[in-house]
């Protein structure tokens, strides 16, 4: 049908707002499962259909809101660049406790008091964690040891080394507002970059401990949160093609053939076919 041929012929990049709660892949599988509904095409595990081919730029925490890029047709060649290109977030970030995920959904591992701790304090820290810096990643993320990922490895119990401290690069970091226990950080990033251990640390830093309670991905590569980004009710064929035409002009030129390297192998734009 008419829906069919013309979802099918989508083409390029384009960003949803990524709600609390679900994986970033979940939300691409039901982005997808929309879409194929709309056109009409029942696919019953039956490969011989026609397929449709979708992907995201890069994992978005379950516990995260905000832009996740979407590549769709040719536009999945694409998503290695938003992989390696720069990223904002808003954290909101709690001083006196720490969780094994470092993040709000985790287990409480650490308390420790905080009141000595002030806002100049907290703004002198972050002079060190701008420009150039190692930043070891955390145990519950999509990075991968044998094929899966650290994160389900822990969810079953199985011991789990941390991986290395890797350079990363924080091109700007500012406080907010700071009510404590509670800051707000506005950071923008490079790829690789791990915001729950930026908060973890500057806790360290700090001489407490720190969780991210909240956090919002307010832009990646070219892809802002308010002008781009797609909110669940617009997740229709005809509004993802506006979208298509809208972002164009923030585009490189044609995909190349060749393999598109990452900062950080082993974090892979997710494709579903």
């Amino acid at each position: 049908g008419r829906a069919a041929d013309k979802l099918f012929s989508l083409s390029g990049l384009f960003a949803v707002r990524k709600p609390k709660g679900p994986t970033s892949a979940a939300v691409l599988n039901l982005l997808k499962e929309r879409l194929l509904a709309e056109a009409g095409v029942q696919t019953n595990g039956n490969k011989g259909n026609q397929v449709l081919k979708i992907g995201h730029g890069g994992t978005l925490d379950s516990a995260a809101t905000g832009v996740l890029v979407v590549g769709i047709g040719k536009g999945t060649k694409l998503l290695g660049t938003m992989l390696a290109g720069s990223k904002k977030y808003t954290a909101i970030g709690m001083l006196g406790k720490a969780t094994d995920t470092l993040d709000a959904t985790g287990k409480v591992t650490e308390e420790k008091p905080y009141d000595q701790v002030t806002k100049r304090d907290l703004e002198n820290v972050l002079q060190k964690f701008t420009g150039d810096i190692m930043q070891v990643p955390p145990l519950y993320s999509a990075l991968k040891k044998d094929g899966e990922r650290l994160s389900t490895l822990m969810k079953r119990g199985e011991a789990v080394e941390a991986k290395p401290a890797r350079p990363v690069r924080v091109y700007s970091l500012s406080l907010q507002q700071f009510q404590p226990p509670l800051f707000t950080l506005d950071v923008e990033c490079g790829g690789g970059f791990y915001v729950r251990s930026l908060v973890n640390d500057i806790g360290k830093e700090l001489c407490t401990c720190a969780t991210v309670q909240e956090l919002t991905r307010t832009k990646q590569g070219p892809f802002t949160l308010e002008e781009h980004a797609l909110h669940e009710d617009k997740w229709t064929i005809d509004e993802i093609a506006r979208s298509l035409e809208h972002c164009t002009a923030l585009l490189p030129g044609e995909p190349s053939r060749k393999k598109l390297k990452t900062e950080h192998p082993g974090e892979t734009g997710v494709i579903c076919e």
